[in-house]
């Protein structure tokens, strides 16, 4: 019975510590690198924490500044993967990427 209440006593506030050092971690905000627009819409262009993976928030033009984004695209390596996503499928401008 004295082992459970070691146990109770030393492992679960070392478990909880580290569950809160772990999802703290997860909680780190992503950072907004810039701000455009092109054609009918607006763009936010947002890295993760740690400028792994970058994605963009897509408005139409003339949506409220405080509406939710019309969508969230995920998995670019770059910026300029981004933006060019966003030249070539929303502001529809003839780049030499486009056709690639």
């Amino acid at each position: 019975m004295k082992l459970i209440q070691i146990l109770k006593v030393a492992v679960i506030p070392v478990l909880t510590v580290l569950s809160l050092l772990s999802a703290s971690n997860k909680a780190l905000a992503d950072y907004l690198n810039s701000q455009g627009s092109g054609g009918d819409y607006r763009y936010e262009l947002w890295s993760s924490d740690d400028n792994s993976s970058y994605y963009l928030k897509i408005w139409l033009y003339e949506a409220s500044p405080t509406s939710s984004p019309r969508t969230t695209t995920r998995g670019f390596d770059s910026t300029r993967e981004a933006l060019i996503y966003f030249d070539c499928n929303y502001a529809k401008k003839n780049l030499p990427e486009c056709s690639q």
